[in-house]
């Protein structure tokens, strides 16, 4: 009954936003041995965007994910950069092990002028102990991608995925690690 209440309640926090949503992002990827989807939505102020992912790893891990992060534009490097900065609550589940936990991070979509519709992206989330839960100790998120805008509403991509756990009283436990293509669909 708790694992049902932690998944409605981080599939409750995007919901939120959605009242004011008028964008929403559709992310799907696959590898060889996983696949995972993500939501976005993306208010018309466009400075947050809060979602909802799921990871299917062949070997039966289940990992749920809430986002909400700040969002602005910069630049780096005098390239124009999408930033986003917030939390990341994460809940778990594999054969003998689940968790919980809630990391702090942000994720940067960088333009490339020069090639029109290339970018590059990555996104970084860590929980340490005091805000991970069940059987671990800490969870660190890691995601890249090189993407191309192949029309105005679709970009495609290969990116490289791992969530890594450092178990209680042992060692660290890759849920899910991975180079995947994908494809992100804007509305």
């Amino acid at each position: 009954m708790r694992r049902s209440l932690q998944i409605a309640f981080l599939a409750g926090l995007p919901l939120i936003a959605a009242g004011t949503a008028h964008a929403t992002e559709l992310d799907l990827n696959i590898s060889n041995k996983a696949a995972n989807a993500q939501i976005n939505m993306i208010p018309d102020s466009r400075k947050f965007d809060a979602g909802v992912g799921y990871i299917y790893h062949e070997s039966s891990t289940h990992i749920f994910n809430a986002d909400f992060h700040a969002r602005g534009q910069t630049a780096i490097g005098n390239l124009p950069t999408t930033v986003g900065v917030g939390v990341q609550g994460t809940i778990f589940d594999e054969d003998n092990l689940d968790g919980s936990a809630l990391g702090l991070g942000g994720n940067a979509h960088i333009k490339i002028p020069a090639v029109p519709g290339l970018g590059l992206k990555a996104a970084l989330h860590y929980a340490p102990s005091i805000t991970s839960f069940g059987d671990i100790d800490r969870l660190v998120r890691f995601d890249s991608r090189v993407t191309y805008r192949i029309i105005q509403n679709a970009d495609i991509y290969a990116g490289y995925r791992i969530v890594r756990t450092k178990v209680e009283n042992a060692g660290n436990e890759t849920l899910d690690e991975n180079v995947h293509l994908g494809f992100t669909l804007q509305f």
